[in-house]
C-alpha cells in the first residue's frame, strides 16, 4: 500500500485491489494443492478421495468449492500468513476504528474452482455468515486465474458497506445464472461495477460490502482463494458452545497474522482435520440450496 489515500479509499468505498502481490510460483502451488487435497494427500475427514486415474481437469470439474482447506493443508496456512497480504490487512482491517492498532486474525479459508458453465453467486454480504462485533470482517480474494467478465469475476457496489446494514435475503429464482444460495435484496444496483483481475491480484473488501459473481461462460476455470480476517480485539460469536452468552462467546479456531492477540490467554482450539468439499451444481438441487458435500472419510480410502 503506497500511502494513506489507499486506506481512506478503502474506508470510503469498502474495497481495495492490490495488483500482482502473489507470485507465479505461489499461484502454481495453489493450483497444485487443490488437486493434492482432492486426491487425499492429507489424512482427514469430509470428502471422498478422487481416483488417481482421473485427470486434473476431471477432478476440478466436480468441485465447486473447498471450505476450510487450511484445516488440512500447511500450504494454505502459509497463504493465510503471506506477508504481502498481511501487511495490507494490518493497515485496513480496522482502519474505520478510532484506536486501530493493526492486530489481525484469520478464521476462514475457501477455495473456489468455478469450472466452465458454473453459475455465479448472487448478491450477498460476508458478515451475514461471519459476525464480527466491530464491522471489521475483511476478505482477501486471491485471483489464481485471470478473473474476467466472461468467466465470472466479482461485482461490487461501492460504499454499500458504509451504514453497516445487513440486507434481508430471499430465494432469487435465477437458477440458470446463479447458484441456489439466497440473494440479498432491497438496495439500488445501479452503482454496481465489475472487478476484473489478473492472476496474482488480490481484492480486499469489507464484510458488509454487497458483492456477487456471474456465471462462467468460458471453457476455462476461474480459481480463487478467499481468506477472511478481522480485528483481533473483536470477539467472534461464530458458533455457540454450551450455555455461553452470545456477547461473550469467542470462536478460537483462529490464526493470528498481524500484531498481538489480546485474547491469547484463552488459548486456541485446534481445528479438526476435516474440510467440506462442495460439489458442482450438477450434483445438487434446489432443495439442498446447492450445498452438497462429499461426506466420507478420506482416511478409509488411503490411510
Amino acid at each position: 500500500m503506497k500511502n494513506n489515500s489507499h486506506i481512506e479509499d478503502y474506508i470510503s468505498n469498502g474495497y481495495l485491489i492490490a495488483n500482482n502481490i502473489i507470485s507465479p510460483n505461489e499461484l502454481g502451488l495453489l493450483k497444485e494443492e487443490i488437486i493434492q487435497i482432492a486426491k487425499g494427500k492429507y489424512p482427514g475427514k469430509g470428502f471422498n478421495v478422487f481416483s488417481d486415474q482421473l485427470t486434473d481437469n476431471e477432478i476440478l470439474s466436480q468441485i465447486l468449492a473447498v471450505h476450510q482447506p487450511h484445516y488440512l493443508s500447511p500450504v494454505l496456512i502459509d497463504f493465510i500468513k503471506q506477508k504481502n497480504i498481511t501487511n495490507i490487512l494490518s493497515k485496513i482491517t480496522g482502519a474505520h476504528l478510532p484506536f486501530w492498532e493493526g492486530n489481525v486474525k484469520c478464521m476462514q479459508s475457501m477455495y473456489f474452482v468455478k469450472g466452465p458453465g458454473m453459475p455465479g453467486n448472487n448478491w450477498h454480504q460476508d458478515e451475514y455468515a461471519i459476525p464480527t462485533r466491530d464491522r471489521s470482517l475483511t476478505a482477501a480474494w486471491i485471483a489464481i486465474d485471470d478473473a474476467t467478465l466472461d468467466n465470472g469475476c466479482l461485482w461490487v457496489i461501492p460504499k454499500s458497506h458504509q451504514k453497516g446494514y445487513l440486507y434481508p435475503k430471499h430465494e432469487h429464482g435465477e437458477y440458470d445464472d446463479y447458484d441456489y444460495a439466497e440473494s440479498a435484496y432491497g438496495f439500488n444496483e445501479s452503482h454496481k461495477i465489475p472487478v476484473p483481475m489478473k492472476a496474482g491480484d488480490v481484492l480486499f473488501f469489507n464484510g458488509y460490502l454487497l458483492h456477487k459473481s456471474e456465471k462462467n461462460t468460458t471453457d476455462t476455470f476461474r480459481r480463487a482463494l478467499a481468506l477472511h480476517y478481522m480485528n483481533s480485539y473483536s470477539l467472534l460469536p461464530w458458533d455457540m458452545i454450551d450455555d455461553d452468552p452470545i456477547a461473550l462467546h469467542d470462536f478460537r479456531k483462529v490464526i493470528q497474522v498481524s500484531g498481538q492477540d489480546p485474547y491469547e490467554w484463552k488459548g486456541y482450539e485446534k481445528p479438526p482435520r476435516e474440510i467440506f468439499l462442495r460439489n458442482c451444481k450438477t450434483h445438487s438441487s434446489k432443495d439442498d440450496k446447492g450445498i452438497f458435500y462429499r461426506d466420507t472419510d478420506a482416511t478409509k480410502e488411503k490411510y
